[in-house]
């Protein structure tokens, strides 16, 4: 397998302020990496790099084959899914109008989409919505619209899907739920996903990989490795519950 994302010494400057610096790890086809670390790392920065949104100040970033300065030749491949919003539950929009907005681009702008129809319907139904899609977006509960907005991420086929607290304000089962989904979508389609999380308990369990910043790189390893480093504490500098080796244990970081 091939790496779909080539991080080394990666940094960014945001406001005359170095964000991040020495990032560096690597994600292959069909990995689920768990990107970990408190308020304020760098995570969503982090995110927004390997998108192109940010250009990086040193190192290397190479993301589906292609250098930092060509990455929105390759952003059609790659879905992304922003922290939770709210502007679409206050417009009359059903479930398949908001997977719709997956489609528009500047280049689709001024131009019919073919297969439109047919692109929504197979992006609802790989998230299990398919008959979803006339019911009114904002009558669906937060799980329910989590869905649709994965599918939303999902209606251009990406190779990589990048998703920024997908399970945020959910409860446990909808947030075990939507896990149960995006390892269905991994065996299946391939996927390389990036996942951002707070939650160390459930990304621990269903990560194949973590990547631990606050800023700077601090660990990068199997969840288990991760999770028993000295490092995770010099990451986080507070207390936390994480797995280990299958057991539960409440962490104390000065």
């Amino acid at each position: 397998m091939g790496e779909l994302i080539r991080a080394v010494d990666l940094g960014v400057i945001l406001g005359g302020q170095k964000v991040l610096e020495g990032i560096t790890f690597s994600v292959k086809a069909g990995e689920l990496t768990g990107i970990i670390g408190p308020n304020g790392a760098g995570k969503t920065t982090l995110l927004r790099a390997i998108l192109g949104l940010l250009r990086i100040c040193e190192g290397e970033l190479n993301v589906l084959g292609v250098p930092d300065t060509s990455l929105m030749d390759v952003r059609p491949k790659i879905g992304y899914m922003p922290q939770r919003q709210s502007f679409e539950r206050r417009f009359p929009l059903s479930a398949a109008d908001v997977v719709a907005v997956g489609l528009l681009s500047p280049a689709t702008v001024l131009r019919k989409i073919t297969d439109k129809d047919r692109r929504i319907r197979a992006a609802l139904k790989s998230v299990g919505m398919e008959s979803y899609a006339g019911r009114p977006f904002k009558e669906l509960s937060g799980g329910e619209q989590q869905r649709i907005l994965l599918a939303r991420s999902l209606v251009r086929q990406p190779e990589l899907l990048l998703l920024d607290e997908p399970n945020a304000g959910l409860d446990f089962p909808a947030q075990q739920s939507f896990l149960q989904l995006l390892h269905k979508l991994k065996h299946e389609k391939g996927l390389a996903i990036v996942l951002v999380s707070h939650d160390l308990v459930s990304i621990a369990s269903s990560a194949d990989q973590l990547v631990c910043i606050n800023r700077s790189m601090h660990i990068h390893g199997s969840p288990a490795e991760v999770l028993q480093s000295s490092y995770l504490h010099e990451a986080y500098r507070c207390q936390f519950d994480y797995l280990s080796v299958g057991d539960k244990r409440g962490v104390d970081c000065e």
